[in-house]
């Protein structure tokens, strides 16, 4: 199999470095891409390009665009203006390399605004699960406001159901699954951890966003769920600190064809006080699987959790 793959990719080099790979573990079949454009997968939109499952029909994430799609640097600054400035991680050049059958790394060179350079890895396991790990260094002292945060996005592909779920609730109330599907974009968007204390400060009378948009919910354990057709999709965090969850109800744009929206399930990295060269990481196991209980959920996370 080294073989086959060695050779494959010698036959892309000759021809231009790859862009995309299409890898496979288990039940699943992902697709892995940079930046770039190819076939109906518009230009702008990194990450899993495709993620499906042998027992499903279609792919989770929106066609045309990504999941686990790295898309914002937030400083607090430079959020109005130039599009391309306030999306850079999806308009900044990135290199792709494929590792093997089931693993690629993209790797960003420092981007030209906030300078942050990272590299992120993809890894499907058998039977289910898609593992993705992140790490990155700022290159110049750009935060002014005392944090580095990181934002991904994943376009759902016009689910029924379009709310994530988790363990926690309101302030002071005990922990309970909780259902969080927001009314409008923007609105009461983002979730924080149950001790998460720390304030993001933003420059004056910029525009409205995901991640400064403030849900009462609080998450209490590091993972979500959503329902996706007859599958679900799970998405676990190796820690709780610095994690935040992010709904939007239309992220993803509308499905014409099943005149209904496509939800964004995102989550963000915080990183208070960061240090220029320091470098800064976490991992993320996702499961794709037939719709089961939620004390199946609650063991795979259990069971992640403590083969780590």
């Amino acid at each position: 199999m080294a073989g086959v793959l060695s050779t494959r990719l010698r036959a892309a080099s000759q021809v231009g470095a790859l862009s995309h790979a299409t890898l496979q573990a288990g039940d699943l079949t992902a697709v892995v891409g940079d930046n770039s454009a190819e076939g109906e997968h518009r230009a702008g939109y990194n990450g899993v390009w495709s993620l499906r499952h042998a027992a499903g029909t279609r792919s989770v994430f929106v066609p045309a665009v990504a999941g686990l799609n790295l898309e914002h640097i937030v400083t607090g600054e430079h959020l109005d203006g130039d599009s391309k400035l306030f999306f850079e991680p999806r308009n900044a050049p990135m290199n792709f390399k494929q590792l093997s059958d089931s693993e690629a790394e993209l790797h960003q060179p420092p981007t030209p605004t906030f300078h942050v350079e990272s590299w992120t890895r993809f890894r499907l396991v058998a039977p289910h699960y898609l593992d993705m790990s992140f790490r990155c260094v700022a290159h110049r002292p750009v935060f002014s406001r005392g944090y580095l945060a990181l934002f991904w996005a994943s376009y759902i592909n016009a689910p029924a159901d379009k709310s994530m779920y988790f363990l926690g609730g309101l302030d002071k109330q005990k922990s309970l699954w909780t259902q969080f599907c927001t009314q409008w974009h923007n609105d009461q968007s983002t979730v924080r951890h149950r001790d998460d204390a720390f304030e993001m400060t933003f420059a004056p009378d910029s525009r409205d966003t995901l991640f400064k948009s403030l849900s009462r919910f609080r998450f209490d354990e590091p993972f979500f769920y959503g329902n996706f057709d007859d599958l679900v999709w799970l998405v676990m965090f190796d820690r709780a600190a610095g994690i935040r969850f992010t709904h939007s109800p239309s992220g993803g744009g509308v499905n014409a064809a099943l005149q209904t929206t496509n939800p964004a399930w995102d989550f963000q990295f915080l990183v208070p006080k960061p240090e220029v060269m320091k470098e800064y990481s976490f991992r993320v196991r996702t499961v794709l699987r037939p719709r089961c209980s939620r004390e199946q959920m609650l063991a795979e996370y259990q069971k992640w959790k403590a083969g780590r």
